[in-house]
């Protein structure tokens, strides 16, 4: 039970959080409360030691930091800025969050100019009233950062600790 929580929470709130700023330009708090609860619980049951257990949190409280200062400049949106956060969390200290803040500013910036390029193409102006491209065409809504926070975080998951450690569990037994 433990390992199927592991492999359907994060990747459903990763999409979950993709669709839904890509629709409504906002990711849900309780996206990033179910990602921290959720690790919270499963991190101890998938057996992690309660160092690293400590340090994935710590993680995530300097990714806060960093992205709490991003928001407040206006930088970043405030549901980005927690979505990195739980992310984090789920990711610790290591290269699955480096692999991850990597592809994420990578994907966020092919985004951006691919959403540039869209809002001056002839095809914003067709498809603008379209639910799914109303907030990739209007010049004044921003970027919905949310799609490449999602497709970064479904592609580092693989190595993130708690799916390494699962997988090592199922494969012992």
């Amino acid at each position: 039970m433990v390992h199927a929580a592991i492999f359907v929470i994060f990747p459903f709130c990763m999409v979950f959080a993709a669709i839904s700023d890509l629709l409504s330009m906002t990711i849900a708090n309780r996206v990033s409360l179910i990602l921290i609860a959720a690790f919270a619980v499963l991190a101890p049951l998938a057996g992690l030691d309660w160092a690293a257990y400590g340090w994935h949190f710590l993680a995530g409280a300097v990714v806060f930091a960093v992205t709490f200062g991003i928001f407040a400049i206006g930088g970043m949106g405030g549901g980005d800025a927690k979505l990195l956060t739980a992310t984090a969390v789920w990711m610790g200290f290591g290269l699955p969050l480096l692999d991850y803040l990597i592809t994420a500013t990578f994907l966020g910036g092919l985004l951006t100019v691919f959403i540039v390029f869209f809002r001056k193409s002839t095809l914003a102006t067709m498809h603008g009233q379209n639910i799914f491209l109303r907030n990739l065409t209007g010049d004044s809504t921003g970027v919905p950062y949310g799609i490449a926070l999602g497709a970064a975080g479904l592609l580092a998951f693989p190595q993130s600790p708690l799916v390494v450690a699962a997988l090592q569990q199922i494969a012992a037994n």
